[in-house]
C-alpha cells in the first residue's frame, strides 16, 4: 500500500531583494572597470571581474526564482525547482574562471608592476565596500533557505573583502611606493575566493546527484522509522533533494497490521518526517511482508534497511 504526500514549503528567496541588489551592483560594477583601467589597477580590475560575477549570479538568481514558479507539467513532475541548482552550480563555476584569470593577469604583471593611482582607487574601493555591505544586508534573510541566494550572497561577500583588500593594498602603496602589493591583494582575493567556491559547487553537485541532504543522517532517520510501534524493518531508504528547499523521501515500510490501521500509520511516520526530519515530501510504501526489493541478492547499502535498525 503507497500513498504520497506533499506539503512542500515554497521556494525560498526573496526576489524583490535580489532585483535591488542586482541594480546597485550592476551600476557600481561599471564604475570599477572603467577606474581600474584608468588608474592601473589590476587588484580593482580584479574587484570589478568579482563584481561582474556578482551581476551574473544575482541575474541568474533572479531569473532562477521566476524559472521556479512555473507550474508542474506532464514533463517536469516536480517542475522547475531544480533549476535554482544549476544556477548554483553555473555561479560556482564562474567564479573559478574568474580567480583562474585574475591569478593568470598577476603573474604576467610581477616582473614589471604598473604605477597605481591610489587615491581614485582609494575613492572607488570605498564606495565598492558600501554598495557591497547594502547588497549584503539585502540578501542575507535568504541565504540560509536558498543555495541559489547563497551562490549570489557568497559572490557579493566575496567582493566585499575584495574591496576591503584593495583599500590595504593602495594605503600601502601610497605610503611605501610599493606597486608590486596591487598584485599581491589581487591574489590574494583570487585564492581566498576559490575554497568556498568549491563548497558551494559541493554542495550543488550533491544535490544533482541526489546525495542525501546536508544535516540529514541516514542511520539515524532509518533508526527513527524502525523506532515507529508496529514496524518492523524498512527497506528501499532513499532521500534526495530538488532543490535546497525541497527535500524528498520515498521508503518501503513493513508493518504489522495489527498494530495499526494504514492511515494511522501513514500519519505516524510523517509527521515523525515533518518534526524531526523536516521531510514534508514523502513517498511511503506500507507493506505486510517484505517485497522482493528487501530480500535481493543485492549488495547492502544505505538504501537497504533489511531488519529493524
Amino acid at each position: 500500500m503507497g500513498k504520497g504526500s506533499d506539503h512542500a514549503l515554497p521556494a525560498a528567496g526573496n526576489e524583490k531583494a535580489l532585483r535591488y541588489a542586482l541594480m546597485l551592483t550592476g551600476g557600481f560594477m561599471l564604475a570599477e572597470v572603467i577606474g581600474g583601467v584608468m588608474l592601473n589597477s589590476l587588484a580593482l580590475l580584479s574587484d570589478a571581474a568579482h563584481m561582474f560575477t556578482d551581476v551574473a549570479a544575482l541575474a541568474i538568481a533572479l531569473a532562477a526564482i521566476r524559472v521556479g514558479r512555473r507550474a508542474v507539467d506532464d514533463r517536469r513532475t516536480f517542475g522547475y525547482h531544480r533549476f535554482e541548482i544549476l544556477a548554483a552550480a553555473f555561479n560556482a563555476l564562474l567564479l573559478f574562471g574568474v580567480a583562474a584569470y585574475i591569478l593568470y593577469e598577476a603573474w604576467q604583471r610581477w616582473s614589471n608592476p604598473p604605477a597605481v593611482q591610489t587615491t581614485g582607487v582609494l575613492v572607488i574601493a570605498v564606495l565598492g565596500t558600501i554598495v557591497n555591505l547594502v547588497s549584503m544586508r539585502l540578501l542575507s534573510s535568504g541565504k540560509d533557505s536558498s543555495l541559489n541566494v547563497k551562490g549570489a550572497y557568497l559572490e557579493v561577500w566575496s567582493d566585499l573583502l575584495g574591496s576591503i583588500g584593495v583599500i590595504v593594498g593602495a594605503l600601502v602603496i601610497l605610503f611605501t611606493g610599493w606597486n608590486w602589493v596591487d598584485t599581491v591583494i589581487a591574489v590574494a582575493i583570487g585564492l581566498w575566493v576559490l575554497p568556498r567556491t568549491w563548497i558551494l559547487l559541493k554542495e550543488t553537485l550533491n544535490i544533482l546527484l541526489e546525495g542525501v541532504p546536508e544535516g540529514i543522517d541516514l542511520p539515524q532517520l532509518a533508526q527513527a522509522l524502525g523506532d515507529v510501534s508496529g514496524v518492523s524493518s524498512v527497506h528501499e531508504l532513499h532521500v534526495w533533494a530538488v532543490s535546497s528547499a525541497k527535500v524528498s523521501l520515498s521508503v518501503h515500510v513493513v508493518y504489522d497490521p495489527q498494530a495499526a490501521s494504514p492511515g494511522a500509520m501513514l500519519e505516524t511516520i510523517n509527521q515523525l518526517l515533518t518534526n524531526q526530519f523536516k521531510i514534508n515530501h514523502t513517498t511511503i510504501q506500507l507493506e505486510t511482508e517484505a517485497c522482493c526489493l528487501a530480500l535481493s541478492d543485492a549488495p547492502k547499502s544505505s538504501s537497504h534497511w533489511k531488519a529493524k535498525v
